[in-house]
């Protein structure tokens, strides 16, 4: 046991946050998106009982976020046409409001098949059990500055 240190966050988890570097991307990803084929060329967690927000919430603890790049949080379009809600991403929003001065301004979104083709490129994919539709959101690391 450490202290302070999130007790959601397993050993892998911190040890795949402490190996990225500026500029890696990881991805937190809901239930539904394809972590596994996705995340060939990755390192895959397994998070599957787990939501997306309290991954987040915890990963953000500890996580800068990138302040050379305007949005270094995206999330997956949803598919034009389709009737989906997505209340999810307001709870995100908050989220990183606590932990970024940026808040709502860090977001962007990016189409659904651009976003796997972003998230093959990413340093990791953290699958989890979230159920809610449109959950998957990417985040680029950035510098710790004391």
């Amino acid at each position: 046991m450490l202290k302070g240190i999130p007790q959601i966050l397993s050993p892998q988890m911190l040890k795949v946050l402490c190996e990225m570097g500026h500029g890696d991307r990881i991805v937190i990803a809901d239930g539904n998106f394809p972590s596994e084929s996705v995340g060939k060329d990755a390192i895959v967690i397994r998070c599957d009982g787990h939501g997306v927000p309290e991954i987040l919430d915890a990963v953000l603890k500890l996580f800068p976020l990138d302040t050379n790049v305007e949005k270094p949080v995206n999330l997956m379009e949803v598919t034009p046409g389709e009737d989906v809600e997505t209340p999810v991403w307001d709870t995100y929003k908050e989220l990183v409001k606590k932990y970024d001065d940026r808040g709502e301004d860090a977001f962007g979104t990016i189409e659904r098949f651009a976003f796997y083709e972003e998230a093959r490129k990413a340093y990791a994919i953290v699958a989890t059990g979230e159920k809610a539709l449109y959950a998957n959101i990417m985040l680029q690391k950035g510098c710790v500055v004391e």
